[in-house]
């Protein structure tokens, strides 16, 4: 179980992006984190990680505090060494259960070739391939979707459920809400640093519907006046 209680975080002293959030997320379980641009997805990942001091409040996986020993994050943005290779990147990462020859054969990726020369779409592979080697028992993703094919986007969402199976708990932001519903468990919506509500499965459906609803009534007046 991971907890969170009465979290806070801001980057000023005039207001908290993450403001006293409260949520309980299940283990073995796969958790969307949904919002509008600015309703601190990424902030929370990175306070959740450590990446960022928190204000106040408390963060605890499986009764203990948050511990980066127990956790493999992929940010948004990927950051690479200069002139490496794609196979002295994934060295860095211990695992000798790692079976590297097969992993890129499923992502197709050329590990002799520096790092540098690679697509964004090849370095979003690459990550998620250390981020796989690592082989932690909860998995932070930040846009794991972002700049991937459709046959590799279909390739992760296998692996994660796979993942699943085998006890792991992953939290995962997407700007995509289709790529949640057809893969989470559970979807909590963020708004303002806060956790507005959290959907199971089976309220998927109508919680798309009614999000899309309030996005275009929201903006059809102005909308409207623009086009005529």
């Amino acid at each position: 179980m991971i907890i969170i209680e009465k979290l806070e975080v801001s980057y000023d002293k005039l207001h908290n992006v993450i403001d006293s959030l409260s949520i309980n997320l299940s283990e073995n379980a796969i958790h969307g984190i949904v919002g509008l641009n600015g309703a601190g997805k990424t902030t929370l990942l990175n306070s959740i990680y450590g990446l960022i001091s928190i204000n106040s409040g408390l963060i605890r996986f499986n009764d203990k505090k948050m511990n980066k020993k127990e956790v493999s994050f992929l940010e948004t943005e990927n950051y690479f060494y200069s002139n490496i290779t794609g196979r002295e990147y994934l060295s860095l990462f211990k695992n000798i259960n790692y079976d590297l020859d097969k992993w890129s054969q499923l992502f197709l990726l050329p590990l002799d070739t520096i790092i540098d020369d690679y697509s964004t779409g090849m370095k979003k592979k690459l990550a998620l391939m250390g981020i796989l080697k690592q082989d932690k028992p909860l998995m932070i993703l930040d846009e794991p979707f972002n700049g991937l094919d459709i046959e590799t986007c279909r390739i992760i969402r296998q692996i994660l459920l796979k993942l699943k199976d085998r006890n792991k708990t992953i939290i995962i932001t997407s700007h995509i809400i289709e790529t949640l519903t057809n893969l989470c468990d559970y979807i909590h919506y963020l708004e303002k640093g806060k956790i507005k509500f959290s959907k199971e499965k089976i309220e998927f459906s109508e919680f798309e519907k009614e999000l899309f609803a309030s996005i275009e009534n929201k903006n059809r007046l102005l909308i409207n006046e623009l086009i005529v």
